[in-house]
């Protein structure tokens, strides 16, 4: 199975060669290097641009304004902040014009925490993303919707933000991206770039079978179905959770876990009729919990399913601290575990009025 990298290279191949893509580029996005993940290895429209965030965005709206289609890469989100004003920008256009003028950009950055990353490589962003209108905004959980997200992004008329967990980038999928290789080995030796030796004339053999495989914005999907909570999760954490679904269920509890894959606009009629299921909500996320994403589903929930709920809902979330510490026990301690989501989905489960 391809790993969250090579579904993002395969992707955006796909993009160049069939969607109109025009430029993917970045920090060390193009030869040699193809990316600091290896997202961007043999792509023929991939180009280095200048260690520049803020030119990075610009050029991609320009490029958009001038009738091309690109993919920009913010080598990690950690270094993005200070592009919110452009990002801002670009959300404006299409609204700002009355739907004269439309913005085909994709802008893809790894999030979160996981790697070792310590303050500098560590941040989470959807909060922060989801306030800048105009965007769509995506978190995949795994290679398949990975592949499947990045091609709906690029071809959307207006800006996508596709936010990749850091620490998913070599995770293998457990379902096959439509046309890969079924010979993992095969897959290895078509498109990684040889490592060690000179790659001035390598290319990639792509594989000759990937398909316009996309997976709709604003549509969840349930990972696990169960009676006693529900589990609305995302990106790396989402993977927690079914591992605690899967454990727990040897105590008897059974969880509806929800992978919102995309957070705006995020499928609030799944998550409500869960609820209104279980009667039980528990979010999960990485980021820190103050202002946290996790707070806005919980607060159209209890919109929408107040009733329902037979205990308070409750978010689980990385401390209010300004960084991750490079040590793994600050880590550990500042950024939720598999077994505080373990315990935070038993509690949930268990809980009484």
């Amino acid at each position: 199975m391809a790993t969250q990298a090579q579904a993002v290279r395969m992707a955006l191949h796909y993009g160049e060669e069939n969607l109109g893509v025009t430029d993917i580029f970045g920090e060390d996005v193009g030869a040699p290097l193809g990316g600091v993940f290896t997202c961007t290895q043999g792509l023929k429209t991939a180009w280095n641009a200048p260690l520049d965030e803020r030119g990075i965005i610009g050029t991609a709206l320009g490029i958009a304004y001038a009738g091309g289609r690109a993919v920009a890469e913010i080598q990690f989100c950690d270094y993005i902040f200070n592009c919110i004003d452009l990002l801002k920008l670009c959300g404006n256009v299409h609204w700002s014009s009355a739907g004269a003028y439309c913005v085909p950009l994709t802008v893809m950055t790894p999030v979160g925490a996981g790697i070792h990353g310590s303050m500098y490589h560590s941040h989470s962003f959807e909060s922060m993303m989801t306030h800048v209108q105009g965007w769509k905004v995506v978190m995949p959980s795994n290679p398949l919707d990975t592949y499947g997200m990045l091609i709906a992004a690029m071809k959307e008329p207006n800006p996508v933000m596709v936010l990749l967990p850091k620490a998913l980038m070599r995770t293998k999928g457990e379902e096959p991206i439509p046309g890969e290789p079924d010979d993992e080995k095969e897959l290895n030796a078509r498109i990684n770039a040889p490592v060690g030796v000179d790659r001035t004339n390598w290319r990639p053999r792509w594989p000759d079978g990937l398909t316009d495989y996309t997976v709709p914005f604003g549509v969840a999907r349930v990972r696990r179905e169960g009676r006693n909570a529900t589990v609305v999760s995302y990106g790396r954490h989402l993977n927690l959770c079914v591992q605690a679904a899967d454990e727990l269920s040897a105590e008897g509890l059974t969880f509806d876990v929800i992978d919102l894959r995309t957070l705006y606009p995020f499928d609030l009629p799944t998550v409500k009729a869960s609820v209104e299921k279980t009667g039980r909500l528990l979010v999960v996320n990485e980021d820190t919990e103050v202002t946290n994403f996790g707070e806005h589903v919980l607060r159209r929930a209890i919109d929408e399913a107040f009733y329902s709920l037979e205990v308070p809902p409750r978010l689980l979330a990385g401390l209010d601290v300004p960084g991750v510490g490079l040590a793994w026990g600050y880590e550990q301690y500042s950024v939720p575990q598999a077994a505080d989501v373990k315990a935070a989905m038993r509690a949930m489960a268990t809980a009484t009025t």
